[in-house]
C-alpha cells in the first residue's frame, strides 16, 4: 500500500532535503520501518533504541494523532498520508 509521508523541516537533513516521500506499509510502524530503510540516520532522530517513538515526536494519520489511536499499530490506508511532526520549543 503506497502511503505519502510528510517530513518536517527539522528532519530533512536526514532525508537529503526531501519534504515528502512515498513508501509501502499498512500500519504506521511498517511505514516508519520503510522510511528508516530509505533514509539512514532517520530512525535515531524519531525513535529510541526500543523502537518506540521519542516523546517529542508526534505522528498523525489523516490528521489524527496516533497516540489517541493504536500507536504504531494504527492502520494506514493505501493513498493515505502520514505526517511526522517533532515538538519544537520556543517563544
Amino acid at each position: 500500500m503506497a502511503v505519502t509521508v510528510k517530513i518536517p523541516t527539522q528532519l530533512r537533513a536526514a532525508t537529503g532535503g526531501d519534504a515528502d516521500t512515498t513508501v509501502e506499509g499498512s500500519t504506521v510502524g511498517e511505514v516508519l520501518e520503510a522510511l528508516y530503510g530509505r533514509y539512514d540516520g532517520l530512525q535515531a532522530r524519531i525513535a529510541g533504541e526500543d523502537g518506540e517513538l521519542r516523546r517529542f515526536v508526534n505522528v498523525y494519520v489523516g490528521g489524527e494523532d496516533i497516540r489517541f489511536l493504536d500507536g504504531l499499530a494504527t492502520a494506514v490506508s493505501s493513498g493515505g498520508e502520514v505526517t511526522i511532526l517533532p515538538a519544537v520549543a520556543g517563544g
